[in-house]
């Protein structure tokens, strides 16, 4: 499913001055030798965004194991780490299939050999779309999905395929969206004349159907579990639909599911699942959820399903900023040397974890932590570890991201170094 020889040749590579944050006598090193003595975290600079090796591997687990007893299977979206070491470690651990969002994410993970993927999203770029269509051709275990919202999709793609002489055709996935959501055809009724156009093109075949329900509520009251839970009957019914017309080839994929309600993905469409097609097409239903395996101290701590008030097997937040007090200029106030270039910003500010206050804003390379009162146990030159909220725009910040044993010890140590390709 991947290979493990480009995967690992990443440790083999140079580290240097473009690699924030590493230290000097490591440049030039190979990432391999550096980490064989496993440094300890207060050898390199601040700002700095670590990831917990025991907890990925607890989190991966977890949602393995979740996913076995819901009776679907995993695809988590890359997009989330664009890290192939980790896409790895996933598959490794019986994901069927990694997801990404861009042609040129699906062109990183071929070089790395993934050999099952799917596309969240349409695939009408020109350019991106020739090159499918002879990487399809040229490799034939290559199993590729991508989705189509609208007739105007199927006609461009045909168009491009048809120019470009493609020989197999490829599977999409008809997505369903809502109103007010992001893409997807907004009824069933259109997503049933978009199946058709489908079957019907010498360039495609119909793989599925599927959307993002995430898109249609950002919390867990009930008006949002609610406006989530028709979704997935809708799609489920769109599924029926085209199972009793017999557009479908000889299998059906399924499939939803971030990180925010995987639970209700499973409740509403696992029973779908028939693998041998004991009552129609065989099927399988796919989740897509990208952020479990680095999880969060704060979006994904407060929505995920899998946490301990509504979980015995919660997941835990792998992902930790590391800053330094660079300025006292006034009482009850403390700049830190990482901000919006570091660390993410756009589903809540980072949370300092080793030191009271509050971190009320951030600018592109400081943050501004205020104290009630005066704290003079955060004079300058203390370091700060901080939780953070939503590992998706934490990882693209970072080229090289260490890995450290133990993210609650007093001195960690760097175990190994995350290669990211944003």
């Amino acid at each position: 499913m991947i290979d493990s020889n480009a995967v690992n040749a990443l440790r083999t590579q140079a580290i240097g001055p473009e690699h924030k944050s590493l230290p000097a006598d490591s440049w030039g090193r190979s990432i391999e030798d550096f980490v064989a003595a496993q440094p300890e975290l207060n050898r390199f600079h601040t700002p700095l965004l670590t990831v917990d090796n025991a907890k990925i591997d607890h989190n991966i687990a977890v949602m393995a194991a979740w996913a076995e007893e819901a009776g679907v299977k995993l695809a988590p979206h890359g997009k989330t780490t664009m890290a192939p070491v980790l896409w790895k470690r996933q598959l490794d651990s019986g994901s069927w299939a990694i997801t990404l969002a861009t042609i040129w994410q699906v062109q990183l993970a071929r070089r790395f050999g993934v050999e099952r993927i799917m596309l969240a999203n349409s695939a009408v770029d020109p350019v991106g779309l020739r090159w499918l269509a002879t990487e399809l051709d040229a490799h034939p275990e290559f199993e590729f999905y991508c989705w189509v919202d609208g007739l105007r999709t199927v006609e461009a793609m045909d168009a491009v395929l048809g120019e470009a002489g493609s020989a197999r055709q490829i599977a999409v996935i008809v997505e369903l969206g809502g109103d007010h959501g992001r893409t997807g055809a907004r009824s069933v009724e259109h997503a049933r004349d978009i199946a058709e156009a489908v079957a019907a093109s010498p360039y495609l075949s119909l793989a599925g159907v599927g959307g993002y329900e995430g898109a249609l509520s950002h919390d867990r009251s009930e008006a949002g579990l609610a406006a989530v839970a028709d979704y997935l009957r809708a799609v489920r019914t769109l599924h029926q639909d085209l199972d009793a017309a017999g557009l479908y080839g000889d299998h059906a994929v399924v499939t939803a599911g971030g990180s925010a309600y995987q639970d209700l993905v499973a409740l509403h469409l696992a029973s779908l699942a028939d693998e041998n097609g004991t009552n129609g097409v065989p099927t399988s239903v796919v989740v897509r959820s990208g952020a479990y395996i680095i999880h969060d101290d704060g979006f994904y701590s407060q929505i995920s399903p899998m946490i301990p008030s509504r979980s015995d097997h919660p997941l835990a937040a792998a992902m930790h900023g590391w800053a330094r007090v660079v300025s006292r200029p006034e009482p009850g106030l403390a700049l830190l040397d990482a901000g919006k270039r570091d660390l993410p910003y756009d589903e809540g500010l980072p949370v300092p974890q080793s030191a009271s206050g509050e971190v009320t804003a951030l600018n592109d390379q400081h943050a501004f932590l205020r104290f009630p009162d005066d704290d003079a146990a955060a004079p300058v030159g203390t370091v700060v570890r901080l939780g953070l909220s939503h590992p998706c725009t934490a990882f693209d910040k970072w080229r090289l991201i260490p890995v450290i044993d133990d993210s609650d010890s007093d001195n960690p140590r760097v175990v190994d170094l995350i290669h990211t390709f944003f």
